[in-house]
């Protein structure tokens, strides 16, 4: 997502793009810089992590505080994790002040964000289910009816796939298997792989 803003003559250009690592945040800063050498600053702002735990901005030059943390700012009032901001800015020639920084840079993310949308993601767990083929067609179906189903394998000995229930779900899982008649012992059938964070369907 791009969007473009003008303030007193100077040209503010946000990149905001999502990323699920540094190593992706990094590529989107250097892209930034080598497409738009000619600006003269190119901020920064990254949050990461399922819990925003990595947070880090940089203001390339601009006075401290005024670009790399309104930007940050931004992304935290948004709730947003997983995403990198660049504000690319071609000075105009009229001096802005720290607080005419601040809003500029601040509210070129707020825009980019208003613009793209978010996606909003839940915690949940994962369970590979297995079943025997004769029961495969219908155990899916069920499952399909109500969770995100990943991963699908059909084999020889049998069918399996990982499902994705609410944190605290495999109980509620356990009661719609049952329910839809597998015969199964349920004990046998599912396996806990571990938490995660998916998109909310």
């Amino acid at each position: 997502m791009r969007t473009e803003t003008v303030v007193e003559r100077s040209r503010f250009l946000c990149v905001l793009q999502p990323v699920p690592d540094e190593a992706a945040a990094d590529a989107v800063v250097a892209a930034a810089r080598r497409e738009f050498p000619d600006a003269r600053h190119h901020c920064t702002a990254r949050v990461l992590g399922d819990d925003g735990e990595v947070r880090r901005a940089s203001d390339d030059g601009e006075p401290a505080g005024t670009a790399g943390a309104p930007m940050l700012a931004a992304l935290d009032g948004a709730g947003v994790t997983g995403a990198v901001a660049v504000v690319v800015r071609w000075f105009g020639g009229v001096l802005l002040g720290t607080g005419g920084l601040v809003r500029a840079y601040g509210g070129a993310v707020a825009g980019a964000l208003a613009e793209a949308g978010l996606v909003q993601r839940q915690r949940v767990d994962l369970v590979q289910v297995r079943a025997p083929l004769a029961e495969a067609g219908r155990v899916e179906a069920e499952l399909r009816r109500r969770h995100a189903v990943e991963d699908v394998a059909w084999g020889a000995d049998g069918w399996r796939a990982v499902v994705a229930v609410p944190a605290g779900g495999r109980g509620g899982l356990e009661a719609e298997l049952a329910a839809a008649g597998l015969a199964a012992p349920l004990t046998d059938a599912l396996v806990d792989l571990g938490p995660a964070v998916r998109p909310l369907t």
